[in-house]
């Protein structure tokens, strides 16, 4: 029994230690009283510092939403939080490795009670011109990876094939009786899409003469041409940086491929698929309810490039911190996101035991 105890006391000195409090008391009392988490914001990576410079995923969520109390977290970034509100903002890092133990790291921690939480991935992405343009957002229904698969360089590929880049324990590219492996395809909860997607559809996003001046080359590709706007639109995860014409038909097949046609590739990410296969796995715990996730992309550059111009030349000027739309897309991900926090953080007495949308 005295063991017992000591190893419980121990357990809230760590805890507290990790919270930034000094006392056994104090320690104690974050153990036994885990934080509510309303909302976690989930940005994947940020730029410079998190406030005061150009911004990258997190800093409009760190300023706009006060994200101001520390806790050390021992991943690529600490977290923040705004007591009053609920809500807690991370930085995953890049890549699904990153996000999916980030996810999972934050999924244990007992310092928060996130049981009744929602989850808003909010980032950019390379955007499908035939499906929408830069500075556009993006409602994901299904998250597909891209990247468990097999592969045969396109040199090799054999004759009659469209494609070198098939499903694991097939033969073939498009094979039907192909079926997905672990963390391949994720649908998310429709209705709770359908609702984010209703109350922000008619949010104006910022345009500008650069964005314009980019867009303006897609001729042909009437989505590509229109002012940024909001949209229901799907999410390929993959952690390699694809790029062309060629990869974009690719992928477009390949989510349609996964989701039996019912999806529909607007959006290219990295991170999607390991940040869903950590709260798949903890949902059964009862730390998270995975019901309660949304993914919003929003797009800083064409996953493809303009006629005339090669992929390689055009990938060649997209960089981390010049795409094309960076700063538009920055900011879309925060003028939308936040019309679906501040809506669930200012009815949280509904919201919490009740998911929108209300019958």
């Amino acid at each position: 029994m005295h063991l017992l105890k000591a190893t419980c006391l121990a357990a809230a000195l760590l805890v507290g230690v990790c919270a930034g409090v000094n006392t056994p008391a104090q320690a104690a009392a974050v153990a036994s009283a885990p934080i509510e988490v309303k909302v976690v914001v989930v940005s994947m990576f940020e730029i410079g510092a998190d406030t005061g410079d150009a911004p990258g995923e997190f800093q409009l969520w760190y300023e706009g939403q006060h994200l101001q109390t520390r806790f050390k977290f021992a991943h690529h970034h600490d977290l923040f939080m705004n007591p009053k509100t609920g809500v807690l903002g991370m930085v995953t890092g890049e890549g699904t490795a990153n996000s999916a133990t980030a996810v999972m790291e934050l999924g244990m921690d007992p310092r928060f009670d996130l049981s009744h939480a929602y989850w808003l991935v909010a980032g950019i992405a390379g955007v499908n011109p035939e499906a929408a343009s830069i500075g556009s957002a993006a409602w994901a229904r299904y998250i597909v990876d891209g990247d468990l698969a097999y592969e045969i360089d396109a040199r090799e590929i054999p004759k009659g094939w469209s494609t070198g880049i098939f499903p694991l324990e097939s033969k073939r590219p498009w094979d039907p009786k192909a079926m997905p492996a672990k963390g391949q395809l994720f649908e998310l909860n429709r209705a709770l899409v359908d609702w984010a997607y209703g109350l922000t559809r008619h949010v104006e996003l910022g345009d500008n003469e650069q964005i314009r001046a980019s867009r303006a080359r897609y001729k042909g590709y009437p989505n590509a041409l229109k002012p940024p706007f909001v949209l229901e639109g799907d999410d390929m995860g993959s952690m390699h940086f694809w790029h062309g014409k060629l990869m974009n038909a690719w992928a477009s097949e390949w989510m349609r491929f996964w989701t039996h046609g019912k999806g529909n590739l607007v959006m290219s990410a990295m991170e999607d698929t390991g940040t869903l296969v950590s709260l798949t796995y903890l949902g059964p715990t009862g730390r998270v309810n995975k019901d309660r996730v949304l993914v919003l992309r929003t797009g800083s550059n064409y996953s493809m490039p303009p006629p005339g111009v090669t992929a390689a030349q055009n990938l060649a000027g997209e960089h981390e911190t010049s795409y094309s739309a960076l700063r538009p897309a920055v900011e879309a991900a925060y003028q939308v996101g936040s019309v679906v926090v501040d809506e669930l953080v200012g009815n949280w007495s509904v919201y919490r035991d009740h998911p929108p949308p209300l019958q």
